[in-house]
């Protein structure tokens, strides 16, 4: 896929764990972790807000564009 995800690059930088940013943005360990792992088909730009929100972070530094060869 030629969208990838840093979320957690980003998690260990803030020194938080997934089940930590589970509680806070109040979404599913499950969902974070196809988040993370890079499996997610789509993400709600409601669910992006509230992970940069607590992360305090930019979308850009959550998601990065590769392209395939």
């Amino acid at each position: 896929m030629a969208i990838i995800t840093n979320l957690d690059v980003v998690l260990a930088k803030r020194k938080m764990t997934l089940t930590e940013l589970s509680e806070r943005v109040g979404i599913t360990m499950a969902n974070l972790s196809i988040l993370k792992s890079g499996k997610a088909r789509a993400i709600r730009f409601t669910t992006l807000e509230l992970i940069c929100e607590v992360l305090e972070c930019q979308p850009a530094e959550l998601l990065e564009y590769v392209p395939e060869k």
